[in-house]
C-alpha cells in the first residue's frame, strides 16, 4: 500500500483541534473576507451541519472533501470521539428527485428507504477488491434527504463506549454502518479517487411490506457526455456520444487543461430543425474533421464534463467558421452562459427575454425556427470578444457567424441545470 496515502499512524492518538476550529471564525468574519463567502461559508457549514453522530456532543466530524451532483453529495470525513480520532467515513446524501418521479409514474410513492449502489476506486495498489456494494439509505427529515454514513469501523477504542444517543443508529442496514470490503479504501481515505453510484427503490415497500417487482432506477439516465480524447471526425457521429450508465464523482482536486490540444467534436446543423431556413441539405457528405461553414458544420471542444460537480453539466469551447449557425433553441430547467473570445458575429436572444435588448436591437427576419418549438420572435445582437450572453430557464438563444466574416467566431459555454 502506498505509504503516502496513509492518513494517520494508527498507533498514534490524533486529537480534534478545537482551537484551530475556533480561530477559523475570526478569519472568516473579517470584513475584507465577506465577499469571499463562496470559499469560506460552505466550509463552516459542512463542519457545523447536522450529521448522524452530532446528536451527541461527544462526536466531531472533520470534513475533508465534498463532491456531488444536483441530487446527491458524497462526503469524505474523519470522525472523532471524545476529541480523539476514531475512524474515517463516507457519507451519502440523496434528494431523490428523479427516483421519486419514476416511482410516481409506476403508481407508487417513495418510502423511507432507498438503495444506493456504490463502486469505489482507490489510488493505492492493492486496494481494489470488494469495493462494490449496495447500501441502504434512510430518509432523514433534518437534511430532507436519504442518507447513510459508511464508517471504517463501528468499534470504539478500548475502555471507551459509544454514546447511547448514537449507538441505536449503528449496524447492518442502519444510518451508520460499516462495509468490511470498503475498509482498506476508508483506512486511506485521502487516496479514494472516485465513486460511481446509482440509486433505486428497495425490493420491498415499507411499511406495507409488498414486493416491488419493477423498482425505479436513477443511474444518471438520459445523461451522456461527448468523446473528447479520440472523437470520430465525421459530423454527428453516434460514436462521439457516450452513454453514462452511473453517476460518477472524482476526488481529483485540480486540473490544468489546454483547449488547443483537445480535438473538436463536429456537428452539422446543430440544434436545428430541417424546416429552419439555416438548415443545410447536404448533396455530399461534409469532409471528415473539417469545420465547413458552407455546410453548416461547427466544432465543440469539450474541455470539462463529468468532472464538474453540482448542477454544472459541461464547460466547452464552441467554434463557428464563417457561414455556420448554432441553431436557436430554448432552455427549460437549465441555464447557459456564453462568453465570446474571438471573432465577430450575431447572437439571437428571445424577444422579451432582456428588455434592454428589445429597446435597442431589431427583430430577426425571417422569424427563427426554434429547435423543437416552431417559429418565435428573436432579437439580433452583434457580439465580439468580451460580450457575455446569459440565458435563464425559459430563455431562447442562438449564434450565427455571417458568411462574410473574416474568421472563426469562438465562445466558451457553461451549461447547467437551474435547480
Amino acid at each position: 500500500m502506498d505509504p503516502r496515502l496513509n492518513l494517520i499512524d494508527q498507533d498514534k492518538v490524533v486529537t480534534f483541534d478545537e482551537a484551530a476550529a475556533a480561530g477559523f471564525d475570526d478569519r472568516v468574519t473579517a470584513p475584507w473576507n465577506q465577499i469571499f463567502k463562496i470559499v469560506f461559508f460552505p466550509d463552516r457549514i459542512y463542519h457545523a451541519r447536522y450529521l448522524n453522530a452530532t446528536r451527541s456532543p461527544r462526536y466531531q466530524y472533520n470534513v475533508l472533501e465534498v463532491r456531488g451532483r444536483a441530487d446527491f453529495i458524497v462526503m469524505k470525513t474523519e470522525v472523532y470521539l471524545d476529541g480523539n480520532f476514531l475512524c474515517n467515513a463516507l457519507r451519502i446524501e440523496y434528494r431523490a428527485g428523479r427516483l421519486a418521479e419514476q416511482a410516481r409514474e409506476k403508481g407508487r410513492l417513495l418510502g423511507d428507504e432507498v438503495l444506493a449502489w456504490l463502486e469505489l476506486s482507490h489510488a493505492a495498489s492493492g486496494v481494489g477488491q470488494g469495493l462494490r456494494r449496495y447500501v441502504k439509505l434512510f430518509y432523514d427529515s433534518y437534511v430532507s434527504a436519504y442518507q447513510a454514513e459508511i464508517w471504517e469501523t463501528l468499534e470504539p477504542p478500548p475502555s471507551v463506549s459509544h454514546s447511547f444517543k448514537v449507538l441505536d443508529q449503528m449496524g447492518l442496514h442502519k444510518p451508520i454502518t460499516a462495509v468490511p470490503g470498503f475498509r482498506p479504501a476508508l483506512r486511506n481515505i485521502r487516496g479514494l479517487s472516485a465513486v460511481r453510484l446509482s440509486f433505486r427503490e428497495p425490493e420491498r415497500d415499507r411499511p406495507l411490506g409488498y414486493w416491488i417487482n419493477d423498482p425505479g432506477m436513477d443511474n444518471d439516465y438520459a445523461r451522456s457526455h461527448q468523446e473528447s480524447e479520440n472523437p470520430r471526425p465525421e459530423p454527428n457521429s453516434p460514436a462521439n456520444t457516450v452513454d453514462d450508465r452511473n453517476y460518477s464523482v472524482e476526488f481529483q482536486r485540480g486540473w490544468i487543461k489546454d483547449a488547443k490540444t483537445i480535438s473538436p467534436v463536429l456537428y452539422q446543423n446543430a440544434m436545428m430543425e430541417p424546416s429552419s431556413a439555416d438548415y443545410f441539405r447536404a448533396t455530399q457528405l461534409p469532409k471528415p474533421g473539417v469545420l465547413d461553414g458552407s455546410q453548416n458544420v461547427m466544432g465543440m471542444r469539450w474541455i470539462i464534463q463529468r468532472e464538474l460537480g453540482g448542477t454544472i453539466v459541461y464547460f466547452h469551447e464552441v467554434e463557428l467558421p464563417p457561414g455556420a449557425v448554432e441553431g436557436t433553441h430554448q432552455h427549460v430547467g437549465s441555464e447557459e452562459l456564453y462568453y465570446f473570445t474571438e471573432g465577430k458575429g450575431i447572437a439571437y436572444l428571445g424577444d422579451g427575454d432582456d428588455p434592454d435588448v428589445d429597446a435597442k436591437y431589431p427583430l430577426v427576419e425571417p422569424t427563427p425556427d426554434i429547435y423543437g418549438l416552431g417559429p418565435k420572435p428573436c432579437r439580433a445582437i452583434p457580439v465580439e470578444p468580451g460580450i457575455t450572453l446569459f440565458t435563464k430557464s425559459g430563455g431562447i438563444h442562438g449564434v450565427r457567424n455571417p458568411k462574410e466574416s473574416a474568421g472563426a467566431l469562438k465562445f466558451v459555454a457553461f451549461g447547467y441545470h437551474s435547480s
